[in-house]
């Protein structure tokens, strides 16, 4: 995909960002992949002028409340390779939702970055896939990660940017292998809820 494009379970336009990632989509299935050393973070330690390092993304911008939801398939290759969903607001304003192998066990991990990125692991998975859930309700985001698609564990909430840049905001996929040769990364199950989750504890 090169060109903005609109998957059928999505009611918003998606645009690639950063490397190609080959993207493609079929039967429900949407495939991308990042090349060598490819991440998006910016380490705690990094001098504030220092570039931002780049990753592929595919990213749309949703209106009002919603839920995006996918099933995420990541071919491990070497440590910290992911497939994450992605919530972009400004340049060194985003956050990420990754089923990553950390470094030797695949694990749900989310990033906040604000300048610099946080990094914050929430519990290991058994396998390659998981389901990741990422939620908007005014300037407020959610992440929640499930291992059936059923019952979902709260991982964090939290404000980023200012509220018109939370309402404007750009979210979907992306692909990592920050430190291997690359990892091919497969979403499917893809949902959209216009709605914020009604309990953030409860399992919903």
């Amino acid at each position: 995909m090169t060109e903005e494009t609109t998957l059928p379970e999505l009611p918003f336009p998606l645009r690639p960002y950063g490397p190609d990632a080959h993207w493609s989509y079929e039967n429900g299935t949407l495939t991308g992949w990042a090349g060598a050393r490819q991440d998006r973070f910016v380490p705690p330690t990094a001098d504030a002028l220092d570039p931002v390092s780049d990753a592929p993304r595919l990213l749309g911008a949703p209106e009002g409340d919603f839920q995006l939801i996918a099933r995420v398939k990541a071919g491990f290759g070497a440590a910290f390779d992911a497939g994450a969903l992605y919530l972009h607001v400004a340049e060194r304003e985003w956050a990420k939702l990754c089923l990553e192998l950390s470094p030797d066990t695949p694990t749900v991990c989310t990033v906040v970055t604000r300048g610099h990125s946080d990094d914050a692991n929430s519990f290991a998975v058994d396998g390659d896939r998981a389901w990741l859930r990422m939620s908007r309700t005014g300037g407020a985001f959610a992440f929640h990660a499930s291992t059936d698609g059923t019952h979902w564990t709260f991982v964090r909430i939290f404000r980023l940017g200012t509220p018109d840049q939370a309402e404007a905001a750009l979210v979907g996929f992306m692909a990592q292998s920050p430190v291997g040769e690359g990892c091919v990364v497969a979403f499917d199950h893809i949902e959209f809820r216009p709605s914020w989750p009604d309990g953030l504890r409860d399992g919903s």
